[in-house]
């Protein structure tokens, strides 16, 4: 049977080889918008507050932006993932990753938007680059989230319809099958 994902070794923009599928670990594949993007940079901050009971679930974080590697550093330099840059959207394509005004013209997504602007704000003030005002890539992008086996194989998937629509860590963790370990 072949696998959904092919094996392959991506870069990361710290130039560390990653591979996707992981060879022994769950891997959580985010795609997410632009280098800045406030939401994402909101939401990437729930990953890492909570990153030890995501690896302690036996998964690895692989983040992808639209964005160059010399664009993405200023803003991913201090996270502990595996951030890739794909301003060309070779992966978006594949894993059907879209673009739409709806980004962020749904409604659903305006509270994110709140509260990422509020602590994009804070964060400019303590140093942090701004967000861009022309993105590499547009503004339009949307989130997409994928749970992938170490044999390939996705076990689940999101696509999000809004800014805002990605899996929480709560509901990523409550996507990982039992290991037998966990069932004895």
């Amino acid at each position: 049977m072949k696998p959904a994902v092919p094996a392959r070794t991506l870069q990361t923009v710290a130039g560390a080889p990653v591979r996707v599928p992981h060879v022994e670990r769950l891997v959580h594949l985010q795609f997410r918008r632009f280098a800045g993007c406030p939401v994402c940079n909101l939401h990437l901050r729930s990953i890492v507050n909570r990153l030890d009971d995501i690896e302690a679930a036996g998964i690895h974080e692989v983040v992808v932006f639209h964005s160059s590697a010399e664009a993405l550093r200023p803003y991913t330099a201090d996270l502990p993932l595996d951030v890739v840059a794909d301003p060309q959207r070779t992966l978006y394509r594949e894993f059907g990753v879209e673009s739409s005004p709806r980004a962020l013209l749904d409604p659903r997504g305006w509270p994110a938007i709140g509260r990422a602007v509020v602590r994009e704000l804070q964060a400019v003030q303590r140093g942090r680059p701004a967000p861009p005002v022309h993105p590499e890539g547009g503004r339009l992008g949307l989130p997409a989230d994928f749970l992938i086996a170490p044999d390939g194989r996705v076990l689940a998937r999101k696509h999000g319809v809004h800014v805002g629509d990605q899996w929480s860590v709560d509901e990523l963790l409550a996507l990982v099958p039992l290991r037998e370990e966990d069932r004895a």
